[in-house]
């Protein structure tokens, strides 16, 4: 049994979880090499603001399917409507190559192909983390395994960035080396696909009386405090991605969230509950400090660590007390609703980073920080006792 204290640590288990973990993070990087490419190309073809609202309809599209999940993984094969939906979004991405490519597009194809790019990632997400994820994995392992197959997703937020930026010196010099991410991006796709084809998945007969909308693999209404107080955090995070970044900053992300890693092994394991996320939130307000400082080697290196540790730390306890807050039979629909509280608070958070402080580096990192201090004390004066009130396991 895990306790309330119990570090969960990543262990090598059957190929059909690597198939299922690969694949989330391959889906995952898919998107997030939009982060710090599109905007580019969007800058130059729209303003400021319909580049913030493009960045921040995605988001919107996570919602859209969500409450006929239930229904779709009950009355079809789930794995095949997962793969039917990382089907659609290589359609979203292919056609945005092909008007981006070879002819031009308007602003409001762009909105609809972002939505349904939206759409489809969180039903391919939802399916894969609430339900086949939790599938292929024995009942006394499902925890394990749904926080080791969220850290790949995790990872994914430093990895497709970097892939994109590596990418990106290949490509078309008119279109900013955009067609070679794209390419890379429906790359990601299709072998998450191949993956979760590899796995095998028993029939299993649908349940009486399930409704065409629900609420069932989708939102954990008495999680809400948890997922403001998540969406805050990521909302900062977010932000914090509209500034220019290079390689080398993103593979700083990627060692922070290696320190992460062991850090809740050998810091955290005996330590006080809510030290993971005070910790983790002090670490990304110190990275944003550095950030407004003038000093190469703090704002390069050091100011991405933290970031990237403290995002770590953070998002592990989160999904650990969406976890332990859900009820019986609601493992899945509490990973569908971290899962949300995640994706809508980055898709927020360039939103309001590209609308409103765009060129102004100091005013964004300044917004980023206040928003931090306010998850902070959100957490502390009420989340994490209202969480200890409330919690199920």
């Amino acid at each position: 049994m895990y306790t309330q204290n119990t570090p969960i640590h990543v262990k090598l288990w059957h190929r059909e979880f690597w198939h299922l973990a690969i694949a989330n993070l391959l889906l995952t990087m898919s998107v997030y090499m939009l982060i710090p490419t599109l905007p580019v190309w969007l800058l130059n073809n729209y303003s400021a603001l319909e580049t913030g609202i493009v960045m921040g309809v995605f988001g919107a599209g996570l919602l859209l399917l969500g409450g006929f999940c239930s229904f779709l993984v009950q009355h079809y094969r789930r794995n095949q409507v997962c793969m039917w939906a990382i089907g659609a979004m290589i359609l979203c991405l292919a056609l945005l190559y092909y008007f981006t490519v070879f002819g031009s597009i308007s602003y409001e194809l762009m909105l609809i192909i972002r939505i349904a790019h939206g759409m489809f990632f969180g039903l391919s997400q939802m399916i894969l983390l609430s339900t086949l994820i939790i599938d292929a994995s024995e009942s006394f392992q499902r925890t394990e395994a749904n926080h080791s197959a969220n850290w790949f997703g995790r990872f994914a937020l430093s990895l497709g960035p970097v892939c994109a930026l590596v990418l990106k010196s290949f490509g078309e010099p008119s279109m900013q080396g955009f067609d070679m991410v794209l390419l890379g991006s429906m790359g990601c796709c299709v072998l998450a696909a191949v993956l979760i084809m590899l796995v095998n998945f028993p029939f299993k007969a649908p349940e009486d009386n399930i409704r065409f909308f629900t609420s069932d693999r989708f939102y954990l209404a008495h999680g809400t405090w948890l997922f403001f107080n998540l969406f805050l955090i990521t909302a900062a995070v977010g932000m914090l991605l509209c500034l220019p970044l290079h390689p080398m900053f993103y593979c700083m992300m990627m060692a922070g969230f290696l320190l992460a890693l062991l850090s809740q092994k050998f810091v955290f394991a005996n330590a006080e509950l809510k030290s993971e996320v005070v910790s983790g939130l002090f670490l990304i307000g110190s990275a944003q400090l550095m950030l407004l400082s003038h000093q190469e080697v703090a704002h390069n290196y050091i100011a991405p660590i933290f970031i990237g540790t403290g995002i770590g730390i953070v998002g592990a306890r989160f999904l650990l007390f969406f976890i332990k807050l859900s009820r019986h039979c609601q493992r899945g629909t509490s990973q569908s609703t971290y899962f949300l509280a995640w994706e809508l608070g980055i898709s927020a958070g360039l939103f309001a980073g590209y609308a409103y402080f765009n060129g102004n580096h100091h005013a964004l990192v300044t917004v980023s920080f206040a928003v931090v201090a306010l998850a902070l004390i959100m957490y502390q004066l009420f989340t994490h006792n209202w969480y200890l009130k409330n919690k199920n396991r």
